[in-house]
């Protein structure tokens, strides 16, 4: 795959035309107008494509220039790769291109939006590129036309990635390598362990008095799945973890790493509280 800059109105109506292939977007308020991908583009935007070697676009990065706290940042709006070539690790090529595009310009910090629920999203976000999250945001973006949302209501996690912290650079310098983890973690209270519930698991009660400097909060491998076949678990999946989250976000914690098991289908969200070295 070759990944350049995205700088003529064709190639932003191919960005849309695969935004709607990604997402199967059905309502084109879903979708990215092409002229305001160009417009944006022109004033700071970062909009970058993969190309295989027939010139198809396989995935896409976009982000927009925004402020945070006085100063200029890019929050990215969108990352689409073609689902027959996500295992080829292009969502994490094309992330470390925008990262370069933004320090290119000067810049420390990209956010984002994601689902807490999307484990894959997660391992990508948190164990390749080293993001922190802070931030809940409930059904930011209302209801959409795309059937990866189910109808649910679309809570994200606002995620927070400082381009040239020294613990971005060492999470960016493993990728392709074993995972390692300090060993601290082991005896590291869960707040909702879950239980088996066939052929995914069921949130257990949330324990909301843990005042440990960690804990782990699960959640569920397969969640795209769960929303098409197990909507009602889905929903459950979805207000105990907001329920939890903005808890521990209240009173001081944040998410600093994620731990993916497949092979038990879940997934673990490590929070500290801010004083903690990343």
């Amino acid at each position: 795959m070759h990944i350049r800059p995205l700088t003529t109105l064709a190639e932003c109506r191919q960005v849309a035309a695969l935004e709607k292939s990604v997402w199967g977007y059905t309502d084109a308020e879903d979708v990215v107008p092409p002229p305001v991908l160009v417009v944006s583009i022109k004033r700071g935007g970062i909009l970058l494509g993969a190309f295989d070697d027939g010139g198809r676009m396989r995935g896409f990065v976009y982000s927009m220039p925004a402020m945070k706290d006085g100063r200029p940042t890019q929050w990215s709006h969108m990352l689409g790769v073609a689902p027959e070539v996500r295992a080829a690790g292009l969502g994490a090529r094309l992330k470390l291109a925008q990262r370069q595009a933004a320090l290119d310009l000067g810049l420390d910090l990209i956010e984002w939006t994601y689902d807490p629920l999307q484990a894959a999203n997660a391992h990508l976000n948190f164990t390749k590129l080293g993001i922190v999250v802070e931030e809940y945001e409930e059904n930011i973006y209302g209801e959409s036309s795309s059937p990866l949302h189910g109808g649910t209501p679309t809570d994200r996690f606002v995620a927070a990635w400082r381009i040239n912290a020294p613990h971005v650079e060492r999470r960016i310098a493993a990728i392709g390598g074993p995972v390692i983890r300090d060993r601290s973690i082991v005896g590291t209270p869960v707040v909702n362990p879950s239980r088996p519930w066939e052929p995914w698991l069921q949130p257990g009660p949330a324990d909301l008095s843990i005042a440990e400097r960690r804990l782990l909060v699960e959640i569920p491998v397969g969640f795209s799945e769960m929303l098409e076949r197990d909507p009602r678990l889905a929903h459950d999946w979805r207000m105990s973890t907001r329920e939890i989250f903005q808890h521990y976000f209240a009173r001081g914690y944040r998410v600093v790493d994620f731990f993916l098991a497949r092979e038990t289908g879940r997934g673990q969200y490590l929070l500290s509280r801010p004083q903690e070295p990343l």
